[in-house]
């Protein structure tokens, strides 16, 4: 298993405020990019787990300490490092950098959730036994 995850993106004027600084709630999507290629990494397809399984992850919390801007054209690393797997839920700490610098520093705590009803539900031994142990 791949504790530790990361993936490189740069910023576009998409990201950004008026400003060229990044807007505060895209650090949002860049770390949900990064767990969703956690997962891909791991070889779990979260449509295939939606509609085979009929379970889908969905985030309960995050923890954003905002230390330094990101801007117009940064290259950034998002990083992804499990904390913990409890029965229903997933922890990781987060991070974004440019170079070696640290911008951001987050705990994300993720669901996982029954796709017809959105109620917490048990991450399946197997998929909890790869993630463990793989």
């Amino acid at each position: 298993m791949t504790k530790k995850f990361q993936i490189v993106q740069r910023v576009y004027w998409e990201d950004t405020d008026a400003g060229g600084v990044v807007y505060y709630a895209n650090y949002l999507k860049f770390m949900e990019r990064c767990r969703t290629e956690w997962l891909r990494e791991l070889g779990v397809n979260q449509r295939q787990l939606r509609l085979e399984r009929r379970l889908q992850f969905a985030v309960a919390n995050v923890a954003v300490d905002f230390l330094l801007p990101a801007v117009l054209d940064d290259e950034i690393t998002v990083t992804a490092e499990l904390q913990r797997l409890g029965g229903a839920t997933i922890e990781f700490k987060q991070t974004i950098w440019r170079a070696d610098v640290q911008l951001i520093d987050a705990g994300t705590r993720v669901a996982c959730l029954d796709a017809d009803s959105l109620k917490p539900r048990a991450i399946p031994k197997d998929l909890f036994t790869e993630w463990r142990h793989g």
